[in-house]
């Protein structure tokens, strides 16, 4: 699966990175971005860091 991070609509809090750091990060300019793929390791993880986004600018399909 792939996670996608709508950075016009990120505000940096940084909760996805903290909570699943195996797919999100973030970047240079303060904005959280997925860089890596969703597993069946890591899916329950980053399933909360998507519904844990306070501005839901986070999918995951």
């Amino acid at each position: 699966m792939t996670a996608n991070v709508d950075q016009s609509g990120c505000i940096g809090c940084g909760l996805c990175a903290d909570t699943c750091p195996e797919v999100f990060r973030m970047n240079d300019e303060g904005l959280a971005e997925a860089y890596a793929e969703v597993t069946p390791d890591n899916q329950d993880a980053a399933e909360e860091a998507r519904d844990g986004c306070p501005v839901t600018v986070i999918t995951i399909e």
